[in-house]
């Protein structure tokens, strides 16, 4: 029985050591990585609305999951995001030195945004989409810390994230990282123009587009295969819609569908979109128009795909609404304020 048990020790020791080695945090990029580059204010405010660090950042107007906000430079956190693996609070990304990253120096800001971690060497978890911001260039990084600390230092104490066992753990996350996360700046394709380049970079890199319209395995992993497909909503309400060029996607739209869908929120079947994508298409608005341009020519350009979301989901999930959107109109029963 002693056997037994100094054997089961020796396995936990040894599966310990195992779990702590693959779950070191990556080494930190040093200043001396950091390129020579005089941060640029104006192009920081414009990769600020490209990446719409708002939409998640500023304060919320009422109820912490309320898509509406007081304004766009208050970033001072308090938004709510529900998923499957539990509540995330989104913390305060104002120059504030106590409650804010007023302390973080621009290396700490990058290693964050390309590698995911804090200035302290914790893993900050993937609803933060550093997955896509890691193909951001250094010197977009640079100008975006810069016009971050321009903006109104507010002092406001996140609550912490409400996770179950064992993601909870932040620790564990060291694997996910192996897996997902390696710092690299996108890459132009050679063989592409530079439209298409600069729209792969917009929707990859600040833009984070996969991050939603595009499925997730167990590990909450991007599965490759339906990368723009659509995905189930992670806050359980309807589907994200398939954006590639298919029968199931927007296969009978032109690039300048796409484009004035960016410009104007306006589908070319006479629809108007909303929800969470009317903040994001407000932002894509403030683009220049050879940017939208570029992002619709780069949608364009992926491989066409069946929808990740099966029909029979996607139905059950639409008449589930329904019935209950029919359910608060029977009864009387005012709608949310901030419903679409």
């Amino acid at each position: 029985m002693r056997k037994a048990l100094l054997a089961l020790l020796a396995v936990a020791v040894a599966g310990a050591a195992v779990f702590y080695l693959l779950t070191m945090p990556p080494a930190a990029e040093p200043a001396s990585a950091l390129p020579a580059h005089t941060p640029d204010l104006a192009n920081g405010k414009y990769v600020f609305t490209a990446a719409g660090c708002a939409e998640c950042h500023a304060v919320p107007v009422k109820k912490c999951d309320d898509l509406k906000t007081n304004d766009k430079v208050t970033l001072a956190g308090g938004r709510c995001l529900k998923t499957p693996y539990g509540t995330f609070h989104v913390p305060n990304i104002s120059p504030d030195k106590e409650t804010g990253i007023g302390n973080w120096t621009t290396v700490d800001f990058v290693n964050a945004m390309k590698h995911g971690v804090a200035p302290d060497g914790s893993y900050l978890y993937p609803a933060f989409p550093f997955g896509s911001y890691q193909r951001m260039s250094y010197e977009d990084l640079i100008d975006l810390k810069a016009y971050l600390d321009s903006l109104p230092a507010v002092k406001n104490e996140v609550p912490p994230h409400e996770l179950g066992f064992p993601f909870n753990i932040r620790r564990g996350l060291g694997l996910w990282h192996k897996l997902y996360v390696n710092g690299e700046s996108f890459v132009p394709d050679p063989h592409a123009s530079a439209e298409l380049n600069r729209g792969a970079y917009l929707v990859t890199g600040p833009g984070h587009c996969t991050e939603c319209h595009s499925s997730r395995n167990l590990l909450g992993g991007i599965v490759k295969d339906t990368e723009f497909a659509g995905a189930p909503n992670p806050e359980g309400k309807g589907s994200v819609p398939n954006i590639t060029p298919s029968d199931d996607g927007i296969g009978d739209w032109s690039e300048g569908d796409i484009a004035y869908l960016l410009e104007t929120g306006n589908t070319p079947d006479f629809d108007v979109i909303g929800e969470s994508m009317a903040p994001v298409q407000e932002n894509m608005a403030q683009l220049k128009e050879e940017d939208r341009k570029a992002i619709a020519a780069y949608i364009k350009s992926l491989p066409p795909r069946p929808d990740a979301v099966p029909k029979s989901e996607q139905k059950d999930k639409d008449e589930e609404e329904g019935d209950a959107a029919k359910s608060g109109s029977d009864n009387g029963a005012k709608q949310p304020e901030d419903s679409h």
